[in-house]
């Protein structure tokens, strides 16, 4: 869908004209639109509500409001799922041109031009997703949307400026529910260093390392291995760099499981559903989404996006419970439960950051335990921070996004608790000891030094199934994590 953005007031002859409206305010009608008397009054602009009419004459055939509610509670999501609201509509009714319009009491109430643009933008262009590619050249044709160009109006430079960057994220998110939502045979290891591949090919600031089976091996990754020796598709570990146009002000480094399918090993998962364990590799999806915005934009920081990718299937040679593999560190690994395969990818890889790239923070994200849905649901992703700034930078960064993240505990009992008995750690804990999002953050804490600023983010809960917020949510992927990562760029360059 083609986006245009334009100055306030400026709309170009359209089907749809929607006007997002705070509650009380108002309501600018072009002078140009003629609509029916009374039309304007009878508007309550609850969030979300909508009213709509046809017009007798102007630049629009039909007027859309949509409401955002009382002025102080709007916020970056209101306006993100107001302009969703109005993409939904337009889409409804069969529209082929939108222009959405947000008043300076909106934008002001949101936070400034760049927040309200920005979201906007980003409501917008996600709420037009839809992911038709695996559907027949029939079927894609009968379920395109209608609607070919949107766009957005708003007051001042700095909405022009965020409207710019909420195209970035929101096709980076886009690119991230592509990934996340393509069939397992389809989107393999080899598929996501090839997508990798293709960001550092569309950018002067971001190269490209690909690390095969050979070279993992050479550098005693055990771990990653063990994972993948099982399938027929080879491992690979995506390492992406991306270097500012000026001095770096720090090196920063983004960690992804990228696990594209995951039967469980030997601790075979239950059938039901497991056709949804193609998106075990959403963390890696995100990172690469992040560094899919980045090739679009210009922050002060070395970044590294590294994607441990593999399948975990089996066959004569899977790992079986009970077998040991060994880390790029030299830590002895005894594997109780082949299914806890996540934290044994991330290993090697969160070791292959932390010595190889040495970096000031390390992010990785991961969907690492289904219990951390039991803690969170599927709206909050489980946080693990070893230091109050990174903690605090994430969780604005979180609700900048919509992608809220929240603190959970990783105490030394915890890291304790992984201690093996025939080799160094074991690969899960005791179930006594319970706080699995906890335990998962635990072993991987062994694979990071200690002074290393480092988090953890257990998004098993938030990559798919979520709830439906009109620019996101439902069955398939939220391509959650990718705008949270540049969010907490952009954050970071604040400071």
């Amino acid at each position: 869908m083609k986006l245009t953005i334009k100055d306030a007031g400026k709309a170009a002859r359209v089907d749809i004209l929607a006007l997002l409206v705070p509650a009380g305010s108002d309501i600018a009608v072009p002078r140009d639109v003629d609509v029916p008397d009374g039309f304007v009054a009878k508007f309550d602009a609850k969030p979300r509500a909508t009213r709509s009419t046809y017009t007798s004459g102007g630049t629009a055939k039909e007027v859309l409001l949509v409401g955002l509610g009382d002025a102080a509670d709007i916020d970056a999501e209101c306006i993100r799922r107001g302009a969703a609201v109005a993409v939904k509509e337009a889409s409804k009714r069969g529209s082929t041109s939108l222009h959405i319009e947000v008043s300076g009491v909106a934008s002001e109430a949101a936070g400034g031009g760049g927040i309200a643009g920005c979201a906007a933008t980003e409501g917008a262009l996600m709420a037009s997703y839809q992911f038709l590619s695996s559907k027949s050249a029939t079927v894609r044709k009968e379920k395109a949307t209608s609607l070919k160009g949107v766009s957005i109006g708003g007051p001042g430079a700095q909405f022009k400026r965020g409207s710019k960057r909420g195209e970035i994220l929101a096709r980076a998110n886009m690119f991230t529910r592509d990934l996340q939502n393509g069939a397992g045979n389809l989107i393999t290891p080899k598929a996501l260093a090839k997508a990798a591949q293709g960001i550092a090919k569309n950018s002067s600031q971001i190269t490209a390392k690909i690390l095969d089976e050979a070279a993992m091996k050479k550098m005693g990754m055990g771990l990653l291995l063990g994972v993948s020796a099982g399938s027929v598709e080879p491992a690979r570990l995506i390492h992406l760099t991306y270097k500012p146009k000026g001095k770096s002000k720090g090196r920063i480094a983004f960690v992804g499981k990228g696990l594209t399918f995951d039967a469980g090993g030997y601790s075979l998962k239950p059938p039901a559903k497991m056709d949804e364990m193609r998106y075990d590799m959403s963390g890696g999806a995100a990172v690469l989404g992040a560094m899919h915005a980045l090739a679009n934009l210009d922050v002060p920081f070395e970044v590294h996006g590294v994607v441990p990718s593999s399948e975990n299937l089996i066959d004569g040679n899977a790992t079986k419970p009970g077998d040991v593999h060994t880390g790029m560190n030299g830590t002895t690994v005894e594997i109780l439960n082949t299914d806890a395969e996540g934290r044994l990818i991330l290993a090697d890889a969160l070791n292959y950051v932390d010595a190889k790239i040495k970096p000031d923070t390390i992010i990785d994200l991961a969907t690492l335990t289904g219990a951390v849905i039991v803690g969170l649901g599927h709206e909050v992703s489980g946080m693990f921070a070893t230091s109050d700034e990174l903690r605090d930078h994430l969780l604005s960064a979180g609700m900048a996004a919509g992608e809220p993240v929240w603190p959970l505990p990783l105490l030394d009992s915890h890291k304790d608790g992984m201690k093996g008995k025939s080799a160094d750690l074991a690969n899960i804990g005791s179930p006594a000891m319970g706080a699995g999002p906890s335990q998962g953050a635990a072993f991987l804490s062994h694979f990071v030094s200690s002074d290393r600023d480092w988090a953890h983010l257990d998004i098993a809960g938030t990559a798919w199934n979520t709830l439906d917020r009109d620019w996101v949510g439902g069955s398939n992927g939220s391509g959650v994590g990718a705008r949270l990562l540049v969010e907490y760029l952009l954050h970071r360059e604040k400071r």
